[in-house]
């Protein structure tokens, strides 16, 4: 093998999509693969060659080598790829801005090669502004992700309240389930199990022809149709259940049932159990010990693609927990709230995508202005919830974003008022401060408080000056890829190849997720979640809330398994620990992001940034 070609074949082992070829393709590629030192002199020389597919390996260029726009190329970018898949000839224009080597690779060599489906795959989704992200629907741990209409196999099976205990039973026999429930002009009141009927009917030697009011569990813990799997595991591990009801989430109208048979049968990998094992502290002490094992938890079985997808959901719910125990706590050594409140959390435990480095952020919500000693009550609650979850773990909010933040426990009425108050006055500062309350969840009390909140104030987060304002927020913040399409790296930093995912990207995906969703009306706080509720009339396209959908996972990973592998908790991934095919992934996810974040500042605030 000459140096030239030994050159080829080193430059390949490292470039994707062609580094997974084995030695024998690789030799034969080599073979028709030409090195150019392409310049402004020699330019129109390639421009008269065959038709062949380019690497660029230095260099910058203006190439246009299809019917899309001009693209700005730099080292590790390909053209000349449309010809090939397409069989036409399309005429190269090549604007050499700084002159480089490039590969020439003849297309009688890669023809073959798009019979391989990772190849053609790659080469595809370049064509189609894609994200080439395959190993999402491969994850063994995906199954979490699945929405609870998909787990439903069966319509309800369900009876009136009046219903003799008798009849229940041989219905239960008949339609070969566990359980029933029960229901009241359709409204869910009740369920009852094969236990029920065990317990409270033949070992209490019941009349079995009363009515299964009798027996039934009153208003059961019962889950929305639009959650996910993991949700209903999470919750029937926190309560200790093996039944729970699924129901519309708009009309409550019961759509089926999940059963702890449901999960084992829909599980595929390993689930940690910690959630059970925090729902059952009794005293800080416990819960604390128990939180500190998050992080081994996750070192310690996060291993797959799959397992960082539910990472954050499952560090947000196993967070949830912790503060409602918290409150518990607090209840026990100080009595019941004086009123009805809602403890909100914001940020990412609302979106449910917390990492290792995420702080808390939370607030409360009253139902009413308190007195001087409800005030003090919330005031010492609050206190303790939050200086709990910093001994848990989760850290205090630089920015004071708490609910021991005396700013931060607002009435009804005052939040509504400071929610008009936003969409009034929505200046730069105000974005900045007040950006972080749109992504906001119950995590404990009433929730029919939170949704009272949630109901008033969603008209004025649908005006045209507000979401016009929250657009050229996000505007602000730019894709760290350059002109010519090469990574921008953090300044100021020891290490000279980092970027911040988090600052530079997903909160990018979130902003436009969460401008879309108030525009649409859309309640849901969590990114994907909303990118799935949106509305035809929303102008997101599916496609394009999909391709959304899969940057985010894509870039969860990247961040989760940062912090995991090198044991921190910033977001500052190094692009020379990824894979060839990684980076590329990456300045494709980037261009996506840019596309869609300047399609959204046309749409809400007219083009002006």
């Amino acid at each position: 093998m000459t140096a030239m070609a030994k050159q080829v074949e080193d430059f390949l082992n490292t470039s994707a999509p062609f580094d997974v070829l084995d030695k024998e393709q690789k030799l034969q590629l080599v073979k028709h693969t030409e090195l150019i030192y392409l310049t402004a002199d020699n330019v129109d020389q390639v421009l008269t060659s065959k038709v062949a597919l380019f690497l660029i390996q230095s260099g910058q260029f203006s190439v246009k080598d299809s019917d899309a726009p001009i693209r700005h190329l730099s080292e590790g970018d390909y053209f000349g790829y449309a010809n090939i898949m397409d069989e036409r000839n399309f005429p190269l224009s090549i604007t050499v801005d700084s002159p480089g080597l490039v590969y020439c690779f003849e297309a009688l060599a890669v023809e073959p090669l798009l019979e391989i489906p990772v190849i053609r795959y790659f080469f595809e989704g370049l064509s189609n502004n894609a994200l080439q992200n395959h190993a999402i629907a491969d994850s063994n741990s995906m199954w979490l992700y699945k929405g609870l209409l998909e787990v439903i196999e069966k319509a309800p099976v369900s009876v009136d309240a009046q219903t003799s205990i008798t009849a229940a039973a041989q219905l239960m026999t008949s339609q070969k389930v566990s359980s029933l429930l029960v229901t009241e002009k359709e409204k869910l009141i009740g369920i009852i199990t094969d236990r029920d009927l065990r317990s409270r009917v033949v070992a209490a030697c019941l009349d079995p022809h009363l009515p299964v009011s009798q027996i039934m569990t009153a208003n059961p813990a019962q889950i929305m149709g639009n959650r996910t799997l993991f949700d209903a595991l999470a919750l029937m591990t926190e309560k200790n259940i093996h039944h729970l009801p699924v129901i519309e989430h708009q009309t409550l109208v019961p759509l089926g049932m999940v059963t702890a048979s449901d999960i084992i049968r829909h599980q595929r990998g390993n689930v940690l159990f910690i959630i059970g094992e925090l729902s059952k502290a009794d005293n800080l002490y416990e819960l604390t010990r128990l939180s500190w094992q998050l992080p081994h938890y996750f070192s310690a079985h996060a291993k797959k693609a799959g397992d960082y997808d539910i990472a954050g959901k499952i560090l947000s719910q196993a967070t949830d927990i912790m503060t409602r125990k918290l409150i518990g706590f607090f209840q026990q050594a100080n009595g019941k709230a004086p009123m009805m409140f809602a403890w909100l959390v914001y940020g990412s435990q609302a979106r449910e995508d917390q990492t290792m480095g995420s702080d808390q952020d939370n607030g409360l919500l009253l139902a009413k202005r308190p007195s001087e000693a409800q005030s003090e009550y919330f005031s010492n609650m609050a206190e303790y919830v939050c200086n709990g979850l910093a001994k848990c773990g989760i850290k205090l909010c630089d920015g004071n974003i708490m609910a021991s933040n005396p700013k931060l426990r607002l009435s009804l009425d005052e939040a509504l008022e400071e929610a008009k108050q936003w969409v009034k006055a929505p200046t730069k500062d105000a974005i900045m401060h007040f950006n972080i309350f749109l992504d906001v969840r119950c995590a404990a009390g009433d929730v029919s408080l939170f949704k009272q909140l949630q109901k008033q104030r969603a008209p004025l987060m649908q005006q045209n000056m507000f979401l016009a304002a929250l657009t050229r927020h996000s505007n602000e913040i730019s894709v760290p890829l350059s002109m010519f399409q090469k990574f921008v790296f953090e300044k100021g930093r020891k290490e000279k190849d980092v970027i911040d995912l988090k600052i530079r990207a997903v909160a990018l995906i979130n902003n436009i997720a969460r401008i879309y969703a108030l525009a649409d009306g859309v309640t849901l706080p969590n990114t994907l979640a909303r990118l799935d509720a949106l509305s035809a009339s929303s102008q997101l396209s599916k496609r394009d809330a999909a391709n959304l959908k899969d940057i985010w996972l894509f870039l969860n990973r990247l961040r989760w398994r940062h912090q995991l592998e090198n044991k921190v908790t910033d977001n500052r991934v190094s692009i020379s620990s990824l894979s060839s095919i990684e980076k590329h992934q990456l300045k494709a996810a980037f261009k996506a992001i840019e596309r869609t974040n300047q399609a959204m500042v046309m749409k809400f605030s007219g083009g002006v940034s």
